[in-house]
């Protein structure tokens, strides 16, 4: 897990309106406001080949989206790579935001802006993890 607060789509998360975010003096907690559920952050890291793939998927509408898993799988994460995902996903998974980055003249650049899913949305982006 990593923390909120490190994301590069940190400001992106925090402006969204279902997202709450609260701070103590040792952490920073995103809250999913209509079911009050924790969101948790994660980065994966793909290889170039793998990446492409999931940026594809990404850019598909969701119904084809889970139709290109179930027929050949999800994108498999690797230890370092070309491409970065940070993904936000909610405890009882009704939200999820991502976005993804990928690394060229020495630091990861945005692919596109950050991507918010709420309710039945979230199911088809969980299978890509």
């Amino acid at each position: 897990m990593s923390s909120i607060k490190h994301l590069e789509m940190a400001a992106a998360l925090s402006a969204y309106t279902h997202i709450e975010i609260k701070k103590s003096l040792f952490s920073t907690k995103a809250i999913y406001t209509p079911t009050q559920s924790q969101v948790k952050a994660c980065i994966l890291e793909y290889s170039p080949f793998e990446g492409e793939r999931l940026e594809r998927l990404l850019d598909m509408p969701l119904d084809k989206m889970a139709a290109d898993i179930q027929q050949k799988g999800k994108p498999v994460a690797g230890a370092n790579g070309n491409f970065r995902l940070e993904l936000c996903l909610s405890d009882d998974h009704q939200f999820c935001g991502l976005q993804l980055f990928r690394f060229g003249d020495f630091q990861y650049k945005p692919v596109f802006e950050p991507r918010f899913y709420e309710g039945k949305d979230v199911e088809s982006i969980t299978q890509l993890v």
